[in-house]
């Protein structure tokens, strides 16, 4: 039976589909971010280099503004398919739900980043956070539609579209430009979720968009934590911060416990981003 409110929803739908892709629109909403080409540079640079611990694997990445909305979307692999496909979609949540639960320096509160690791304890059964993962869904027709040939292209069907989404495991990150100023978040997947978060990490300061105020980690920043242990009687994980993540791998942990001096937030090279290394590095 045809029904004429079912039809109405639809035409909204298309409607606000093809307003909100707008190349005009994306452009100007995400104005100071990385493009495709620096935002996949970026991301192939971390990856080819190693050292992430993990599986080794290609990534995907999603970069959002401060508003929720996909600026691109890229891989480092030879097609999408080199990727997890499923990581596309991931990499998108972890990005609207570092931005979504990071706040400006200046406010009222906590005003720092909170990565999606440190979103992982407070989340769990017992957790103060129970169920936030639930409170904002993806988008399906953000995420699922257009032309999968587009996936990961500089035309991603996400792109200029608020994608919605709460992931609470390692691999996104709050960007902070080089004015201290909250801009929006990257989201990484791929790979085990503490790679995810290493090289999130190590693109982010790449892009020089790491300028961020003091986070929940003992080093200052929204590095992950590892602090967690499970509860023999409730059979709970349990964080002394209330913010850890569990650990993946022994390299992984080596890394990331590391990230704060070999890859220290805010540190910018008179030169520009392209000038940016570790500190220590030649």
């Amino acid at each position: 039976m045809f029904s004429f409110r079912r039809a109405i929803v639809g035409m909204s739908a298309v409607i606000s589909w093809n307003v909100m892709s707008s190349p005009a629109m994306a452009q100007e909403a995400c104005a100071g971010l990385p493009g495709h080409s620096e935002l996949r540079s970026a991301l192939e640079s971390v990856v080819d280099e190693g050292g992430n611990g993990g599986l080794g694997n290609d990534m995907w990445a999603t970069v959002v503004n401060r508003d929720g909305i996909v600026c691109n979307v890229a891989f480092t692999g030879e097609n999408r398919a080199d990727q997890w496909p499923g990581s596309r979609v991931i990499s998108a949540q972890k990005a609207n739900t570092a931005n979504a639960f990071s706040r400006p320096s200046g406010v009222m509160g906590f005003a720092g980043p909170l990565s999606t690791a440190n979103l992982y304890s407070v989340v769990q059964p017992g957790g103060t956070l129970f169920g936030l993962q639930e409170s904002n869904p993806v988008n399906p027709l953000v995420a699922y539609g257009g032309n999968t040939g587009d996936y990961g292209q500089s035309n991603d069907p996400m792109r200029g579209e608020r994608i919605g989404g709460v992931n609470v495991f390692g691999g996104g990150l709050a960007l902070y430009d080089a004015e201290g100023q909250l801009v929006g978040a990257i989201g990484v997947s791929g790979d085990t979720s503490c790679t995810d978060h290493i090289v999130a990490w190590k693109t982010r300061f790449t892009l020089n968009l790491d300028n961020v105020p003091v986070g929940v980690s003992p080093s200052g920043d929204d590095n992950i934590i590892f602090d967690v242990t499970t509860d023999p009687i409730t059979g709970h994980t349990v964080s002394e911060s209330g913010f850890g993540h569990p650990a993946c791998d022994e390299t992984a942990t080596e890394v990331a416990n590391a990230l704060p001096e070999t890859h220290p937030v805010g540190s910018v090279a008179p030169e520009g981003n392209a000038a940016r290394r570790p500190a220590g590095a030649q």
